[in-house]
């Protein structure tokens, strides 16, 4: 991060350290102490599925920020001008949600590593027809220092063209999202299913295979994520504030209830998914 002493998050990651994080999904003034104190490296603020706006967003991330965690933002679509704004919040990490096209993942590209370039000039230099001078380079190099740029991958069709939409220069990482993933895949929260644990290996690996950085977002038991950082995962989101509140909730007003017998009713189901 600029201005301090601690590496980056990108500068963890390119010296082969994992990266651990949640998602957040409260404003509450308290929540930045709160993930200073159990260490995490990053926060997930998203805004596809959270219904916060600009302000609110940015607060987050220079709260975040000013005890030293990097907020990565996921904006609500492929919308290069949102991952500006949400750059201009403060986010040090943008995450496109639903990427099925190399022109998506270059757009994505273009708005994080090549601000405050837009327009026809911007097109050219991402299709190859322009080269910035030396000096312009270094100064949107410097521009833009440690931004991720990070596509969500999460459906067929993106598994599909894989090769093509990670082969994008400029891209950093992918997160993959295994709820819709596994809607897309017709298999709605099978997670065990031997297609959908097919589907989660072929992304590590070949994001892997191309040097990029990869991450999985579960709510679930903390065994998932084992599973997957052993074959090849290094950035940990797991979980998010509201399912880990319910979860330890559930669990400690249940040893409560069962040491002095009262009586519990049906468990109810169903988790926030995000």
């Amino acid at each position: 991060m600029k201005g301090s002493t601690q590496p980056s998050l990108r500068q963890k990651l390119q010296q082969g350290h994992r990266v651990y994080g949640t998602c957040i999904t409260s404003t509450a003034p308290m929540w930045p102490k709160a993930v200073q104190q159990v260490r995490l490296d990053f926060v997930f603020l998203d805004t596809e599925h959270i219904p916060i706006d600009r302000a609110e967003l940015a607060t987050l991330c220079q709260q975040f920020r000013s005890y030293g965690i990097t907020p990565i933002v996921r904006i609500p679509s492929p919308d290069p001008f949102r991952a500006c704004q949400v750059i201009d919040g403060g986010a040090i990490g943008v995450v496109a949600p639903y990427l099925e096209s190399a022109e998506q993942v270059r757009e994505l590209v273009g708005a994080t590593k090549y601000r405050p370039l837009k327009g026809e000039r911007l097109a050219n230099v991402l299709n190859g027809t322009e080269i910035l001078s030396a000096d312009m380079q270094a100064y949107i190099a410097a521009y833009n220092a440690d931004q991720l740029c990070i596509a969500n991958i999460e459906s067929v069709p993106a598994l599909d063209r894989l090769d093509e939409l990670l082969s994008v220069p400029g891209l950093d990482a992918v997160f993959i999202g295994p709820h819709d993933l596994s809607v897309s895949l017709g298999l709605p929260e099978q997670y065990d299913h031997p297609d959908f644990d097919a589907a989660v290996r072929t992304i590590i690996h070949t994001a892997r295979s191309k040097g990029l950085f990869i991450g999985i977002h579960f709510s679930l038991e903390p065994e998932r994520q084992i599973k997957w950082i052993n074959e090849g995962v290094n950035i940990i989101v797991h979980s998010f504030d509201i399912a880990l509140f319910s979860q330890r909730l559930r669990h400690d007003l249940s040893v409560i209830r069962d040491a002095v017998g009262d009586h519990q009713g049906p468990e109810l189901v169903g988790m926030p998914v995000i």
